[in-house]
């Protein structure tokens, strides 16, 4: 077999496959998102966090972690920078964290729904709204079964 042949082979191969494409595709939209919202001075998991507080006032830190999936040490490195900002206050009751809005966390809510707004205009009208209801429930399906294992 030439180079040429194992680089096409390669190739179709990576096309082909889930975890590179899916990978690739996340890396794109988290360029992305990083634009979007770079005028609220936030990563877009800082925004999606401080939203998630604003929305709700009060919220426990082990919630927010299961509604993003996320580890208990990634969120408390999200939440202690949003802290050292003062866009989020904690407080514990017993082993439960709890966080509140902050009048400076509220403050940057209506820029974070802008930015919110301004990713989805970027990728909306890509695919149709029939293409995106199956795209979200084949990542949900992925997502169930993967997590399940």
């Amino acid at each position: 077999m030439s180079k040429n042949d194992a680089t096409q082979k390669q190739d179709c191969s990576l096309n082909g496959c889930l975890f590179f494409t899916t990978v690739k595709l996340s890396r794109v939209f988290g360029k992305i998102a990083e634009e979007a919202f770079s005028k609220t001075g936030l990563s877009p998991s800082h925004a999606l966090l401080l939203y998630l507080v604003n929305q709700k006032e009060e919220i426990l830190q082990k919630e927010l972690g299961e509604t993003l999936h996320l580890t208990p040490s990634t969120i408390t490195r999200l939440i202690e920078k949003l802290e050292r900002k003062t866009l989020v206050s904690k407080r514990c009751e017993g082993k439960s964290v709890i966080l509140s809005t902050t009048p400076q966390g509220i403050a940057l809510q209506k820029s974070i729904m802008e930015s919110w707004i301004s990713l989805h205009e970027q990728y909306q009208g890509i695919l149709t709204e029939e293409e995106t209801a199956q795209f979200l429930n084949l990542s949900k399906k992925l997502l169930g079964k993967l997590e399940n294992n």
